[in-house]
């Protein structure tokens, strides 16, 4: 039976191997590199799913298990036809787990070979995610890709720590795929293994030998500096399989970005671009303008002279300072456009640089005007 995901290979870089490639989905093909904005619970903060086809050019969005279970309820999602239907979007769907917030609530939560007790950060309640459950709460919100439950390694952490915890997400991911039952959606694993080598090496080997559709590496990007973050990612990425789409979870940078096509990570996601929107903080061809800043009062300016979303065609940054100051939703809105498209412009350039066989000269120019240092 032919997997409902499957990468398509379309060129390698010969000078830096990062790949060009179309992951081919029910909802549609996304063109790789990507990133991919996250609709925590089934809406990209302050956007409209024709916002996010229109004018961002969005091919995949991120919904989050842990906040779907919570409210509204999986049953409900999967009443009103799944996720899809749910919220109006007709192009890809990618859930998450729950294992990174599940691992982010620290002391609230107890790990055991069965699952995680934890409790809700909305009202105290006590829960408890298995493999299994989690399985079901996937197949309910009827998303294209549904990662395996995981857990997510704190940084820093001991060795033995982390084995432990990387030997019980690959035995998860085995009863994962046990209860994995619908055809039309694909469960990709999650690779563990903290900052030792060996431990992600053994950790790839055993999820590879399950064929899951795709493999994702997890536990990276979580506070640890950006050289040991380069070191993983590059030793962990050549490990996964060249025939299955290739994830990197958390990473939205455009740096990060930059270093995971180089690595031949095929897509990537991260709150940021709408986070640091709700701080009036712009990312433009220059660096991070933060325009709620007094000196933007009197720049009749766009965000980016080099952009062409809706907010640089319209609005200058003083009126966008000035409603980020006045509190006005719309200043929220017009920076969130900004910033999801200045990324998915990003790496659409990446993709031509790729085809190109230019990455590495295109990081380079990059970097010298972002403000970057390699």
């Amino acid at each position: 039976m032919k997997p409902a995901v499957t990468y398509e290979l379309l060129h390698i870089d010969k000078n830096s191997g990062a790949r060009r490639g179309v992951v081919h989905t029910p909802h549609g093909d996304i063109q790789t590199p990507v990133f991919m904005p996250v609709g925590t619970q089934a809406t990209v903060k302050s956007m409209t799913p024709e916002e996010l086809k229109e004018e961002v050019g969005a091919q995949i969005i991120l919904s989050n298990t842990y906040h779907l279970y919570l409210r509204p309820g999986s049953k409900i999602v999967r009443e009103a036809g799944g996720l899809h239907k749910f919220m109006n979007w007709d192009r890809p769907i990618l859930t998450d787990s729950g294992g990174f917030q599940v691992f982010s609530l620290g002391d609230l939560r107890t790990i055991s070979e069965e699952g995680v007790e934890f409790k809700s950060h909305l009202d105290g309640k006590k829960l408890f995610f298995t493999p299994e459950s989690v399985m079901e709460t996937e197949e309910d919100l009827g998303s294209d890709i549904m990662m395996a439950f995981d857990e997510c390694c704190p940084y820093p952490s001991t060795y033995e720590y982390t084995k432990n915890s990387m030997e019980r997400t690959t035995r998860w991911a085995k009863r994962c795929k046990e209860a994995h039952k619908t055809e039309n959606q694909a469960l990709f694993g999650i690779i563990q293994g903290g900052f030792y080598k060996d431990l992600r090496e053994k950790s790839a080997k055993d999820l590879i030998e399950l064929d899951l559709p795709g493999y994702a590496i997890g536990g990276i990007s979580v506070g640890e500096p950006k050289e040991e973050f380069l070191d993983i990612l590059r030793f962990t990425t050549p490990l996964m399989p060249e025939n299955k789409p290739r994830y990197l979870m958390g990473v939205g940078t455009p740096d990060y970005l930059i270093e995971a096509a180089l690595a031949g990570i095929d897509m990537c996601d991260c709150v940021l671009p709408t986070r640091i929107a709700r701080n009036g903080t712009a990312l433009t061809s220059y660096g991070k303008l933060v325009v709620r800043n007094a000196t933007y009062e009197r720049d009749w300016r766009p965000l980016d002279e080099e952009c062409d979303c809706y907010a640089c065609k319209n609005y200058t940054r003083a009126y966008i300072r000035h409603l980020i100051k006045a509190k006005e939703i719309l200043g929220v809105r017009l920076l969130s456009i900004h910033n999801l498209k200045f990324l998915t412009n990003l790496m659409e350039k990446v993709r031509i640089e790729i085809e190109r066989d230019n990455l590495l000269n295109f990081r380079e120019e990059f970097y010298k005007k972002y403000g970057y240092t390699n």
